[in-house]
């Protein structure tokens, strides 16, 4: 929602302003500079980046357009789902988590929390580690590193998109100077033509630096800031999963080990310690 009212901003902000001014808003429309910028950015990004990545680029992009899931709420379901669970293993033992962890896609417990069962990544993590503390073979600093290990490879692959926006935008006043020296170009055949020509082609030259410009500082640097902070906001509630799991490993009370996921919460979305046992009490 809030990337949606930005570039309303954005756009509004420039079009008035270029429109008070007394510019005529047709000029900057110049079909020829987004086919000539766009393209070379396109192309600068099939060039450097195998097809999946192109589509999970714009994938994130997508996703930006729903906004923060990780919400008060959501993590608060995740600390009452991690509670249940835990207590679970406590009253039938930690075969009762098998059939969950081999099946979580089928898994009725986990059809109860909607936001982690519809979380690909949080599910395979939380039942993959799972799958491990049943056996019982995996001391709880090698589970941490195991962990570690996991979060670290899953974040560093995610860190690509992000770093891929910011160096198309560092290049995007380039392609805006190529769209200009071409524009410089046509104007130099067209002397010794009528003057309003001429000026249309100087117009639209500097419309593709313009271009360039606004797109490198406008739309794919931001872009990339967001989709930064939609992996951090992830990335925490993979940590919130890991220090219960972690906590739970170590034969910490189910409620021990939640409190343990609480504080990895950013505060301005962490429930207090009283919300929490409200919370899993039912209230």
């Amino acid at each position: 929602m809030f990337v949606i009212i930005g570039v309303v901003v954005l756009l509004g902000s420039i079009i008035v302003g270029f429109t008070i001014a007394g510019g005529k808003l047709m000029v900057l429309f110049q079909l020829s500079e987004f086919i000539v910028i766009g393209g070379a950015a396109l192309g600068a990004m099939l060039i450097g980046n195998p097809p999946s990545i192109i589509g999970e680029i714009f994938r994130n992009i997508m996703g930006l357009l729903k906004g923060n899931t990780y919400t008060k709420n959501t993590y608060n379901e995740l600390l009452k789902m991690l509670y249940d669970l835990f207590m679970l293993a406590r009253r039938e033992g930690l075969v009762a988590l098998e059939h969950h962890a081999e099946r979580p896609e089928e898994s009725e417990f986990f059809k109860r929390y909607p936001s982690f069962a519809n979380n690909p990544h949080a599910m395979e993590f939380l039942s993959d580690t799972l799958k491990v503390i049943i056996t019982g073979t995996v001391q709880p600093y090698d589970l941490a590193e195991m962990m570690d290990v996991d979060l670290d490879t899953h974040h560093e692959a995610a860190e690509k998109i992000p770093s891929i926006l910011s160096k198309t935008g560092d290049a995007m006043p380039g392609y805006g100077i190529v769209a200009c020296v071409l524009g410089v170009v046509i104007t130099m055949g067209a002397i010794g033509g009528k003057p309003e020509e001429i000026g249309h082609h100087v117009a639209a030259a500097l419309v593709g630096t313009f271009l360039g410009v606004l797109m490198a500082y406008g739309v794919f640097q931001p872009l990339s800031q967001a989709i930064e902070t939609m992996m951090n906001a992830e990335s925490q509630y993979m940590c919130c999963i890991r220090s219960a799991l972690l906590a739970f490993a170590r034969g910490d009370a189910p409620l021990t080990a939640v409190e343990f996921a609480r504080r990895n919460i950013e505060p301005n979305v962490r429930c207090t310690f009283a919300e929490l046992e409200a919370n899993l009490k039912g209230g």
